[in-house]
């Protein structure tokens, strides 16, 4: 295990747990003012292109045995922003609802 390997998933696992975090933060707040869809979504990209440079690289490939855990938290922190992503559009729906029920 080299060090590099060691601190990309110390960088990986750091900025997935706040995900669990931010979910519940929207869960709760039952709006989706505050967030940016463009923002999230960029995030996805960028976990999407780490698990690629993972995936065609062969030193990675070829130590994956050594190595899966690096893989097993950029795919924990897709989800984990998926999820996100997917509370986003259900408090969108929270605030038309509530918009509309003050119009009425």
């Amino acid at each position: 295990m080299e060090l590099y390997d060691i601190l990309e998933a110390v960088m990986i696992a750091s900025f997935g747990a706040s995900w669990p975090l931010n979910v519940r933060k929207s869960i709760l707040a039952r709006t989706a003012k505050g967030k940016s869809l463009g923002f999230l979504l960029l995030i996805e990209f960028g976990y999407i292109v780490g698990i690629v440079a993972k995936l065609i690289n062969p030193n990675y490939i070829a130590n994956f045995s050594q190595k899966w855990y690096v893989l097993f938290f950029y795919v924990l922190n897709f989800c984990m922003v998926g999820a996100d992503v997917i509370v986003y559009f259900r408090n969108r729906r929270l605030d038309a609802a509530a918009e509309a029920a003050k119009q009425e």
